[in-house]
């Protein structure tokens, strides 16, 4: 039997295969004891789910699990995007949530991810208690269970809806005005997940002209994984291409913890830009001051943008509960990762996909001109840096070479010499020339992530030529 392992996003698996129904009791019931253990089980626990397959099955045999062990829980009345879940943890006070969602992983994968009382992902002494307690209960009936019914008479159990409590958050950090006097419209992608009723409802209360596309509940995801990635939105990318008066398009992924944004001429906007950016809007136009956090596998181009305006940036490893802690704390203006993930000061503690689109919309609506346009700006005052990430597939074989391969790396790739290895996570090579590329594991796949940054956009492109091949050879 395999056993539960917390990732950087919880405990994820594959249908029938490690993520089942038994094993699901059982790491709530872990869950439960570890609430108990802490002294905090009373103050009950949020369950939500995002759109994939029996989602709301799991979240309701998770109620009634914390029932039987005495635990009130708050049901989201729907699929839900995880940082709703966690705004809507922190406005209740609850002892924590959990959240069924593999977010932007394939349709046949699902998963449980904790968030305790401070509102972000757990850190890895909690997960690994959990983790411990979990694995010793595998295969044992350790967890009785109680009828909701019976469970909501005994106070026990309740639905809630966190929607609305959400939407007044937002309305009070997203200069929504400025987006409508603009008149500019706005293509959303929801990427059939649980994004929907969430992005394009806000906007449109707003008076914000919006076409809409995959916004209806699909398990399969359209046959692509739920991730607003260029690789996996080319229908979108296309739409907002084709039809001129569309001046942004903005993505969710599966959970709406990530976001995607296309420019109006179709290109796609790597993330890593739109935290630079926002950072430096709201220094610059909103008058807000403070330090960034950001991630190893994140890009420079942040800390140009930090060193121009006379702020620092604080490096974490991968892993938004890292940035998170910071944001709790009230440390930073800004925290982002290169895989799609940011948040602000005032707001949760966790990525959110929806308040990135929001504040990219106003952004644009503001300066009155277009992305590029403004990453062409940007690189006037700080430097030009160009950066990407692409997945890159193993095969069994090439897996299984993947440890040797990085213990004992050449001392160049690509023609390029190394100059420093940095480890904090995964295996990042510092080139001679400032250049840069890092190699992290999926912990759920057989994908390696290749990270690359370097000075022109030609010199990107050879540098990861050179990673893949490097992976690949």
């Amino acid at each position: 039997m395999s056993q539960i392992k917390f990732g950087t996003s919880g405990w994820r698996g594959i249908f029938c295969e490690d993520f089942t129904l038994d094993n699901v009791r059982v790491v709530t019931q872990a869950i439960a004891d570890h609430l108990r253990a802490e002294g905090l089980a009373e103050k009950g626990v949020l369950i939500g789910y995002d759109a994939r397959f029996m989602g709301a099955d799991f979240a309701r045999e998770t109620a009634r699990v914390l029932a039987g062990a005495g635990i009130k829980s708050y049901l989201c009345n729907r699929d839900t995007p995880t940082p709703v879940i966690a705004h809507e943890l922190l406005r209740r006070g609850t002892a924590g949530a959990i959240n069924f969602t593999a977010s932007h992983n394939p349709y046949n994968y699902n998963g449980i991810k904790f968030s305790p009382a401070w509102g972000g992902p757990a850190l890895p002494e909690t997960t690994s208690d959990i983790e411990k307690r979990a694995n010793q209960m595998l295969g044992e009936v350790v967890f009785k269970d109680l009828n909701l019914d019976k469970a909501a008479e005994q106070g026990l159990f309740e639905e809630v809806d966190p929607r609305a409590a959400y939407f007044t958050t937002l309305r009070g950090l997203i200069d929504f005005k400025a987006i409508a006097a603009s008149g500019m419209k706005i293509a959303v992608n929801p990427l059939y997940g649980s994004g929907r009723g969430y992005l394009d409802a806000l906007l449109e209360e707003a008076g914000v002209p919006i076409v809409k596309i995959n916004d209806h509940l699909d398990p399969y995801f359209g046959g692509e994984p739920p991730e607003p990635a260029e690789a996996h939105i080319a229908d979108f990318i296309e739409l907002v291409k084709s039809d001129d008066s569309i001046v942004l398009g903005v993505a969710t992924d599966g959970d709406a913890d990530r976001y995607g944004i296309v420019d109006a001429d179709g290109s796609f906007i790597e993330p890593n830009y739109i935290l630079a950016l926002l950072f430096d809007y709201m220094i610059r136009r909103k008058g807000l001051r403070g330090n960034a956090a950001r991630s190893v596998a994140t890009s420079a181009l942040i800390d140009a943008v930090a060193k121009y305006h006379g702020v620092e940036v604080l490096e974490t490893p991968v892993g938004f509960k890292y940035i998170g802690e910071y944001i709790s704390a009230d440390k930073i203006l800004i925290g982002g990762e290169e895989s799609a993930g940011l948040t602000i000061r005032g707001h949760v503690p966790e990525k959110d996909g929806i308040l990135a689109c929001l504040l990219v919309a106003e952004m644009v609506a503001v300066e009155k001109c277009s992305l590029c346009e403004l990453l062409t700006d940007l690189y006037a005052r700080v430097g030009e840096i160009y950066t990407r990430r692409i997945n890159i597939q193993l095969s069994p074989e090439l897996e299984a070479a993947l440890p040797e391969k990085f213990q004992h790396p050449p001392k160049q790739i690509g023609g390029r010499k190394i100059s420093e290895i940095i480890r904090i996570d995964g295996n990042k090579y510092l080139f001679e020339d400032g250049s840069w590329m890092l190699f992290r594991k999926s912990g759920t796949e057989p994908v390696v992530r290749l990270y690359g940054e370097a000075g022109t956009a030609e010199s990107l492109a050879e540098l990861i030529k050179a990673g893949e091949a490097f992976i690949l050879g």
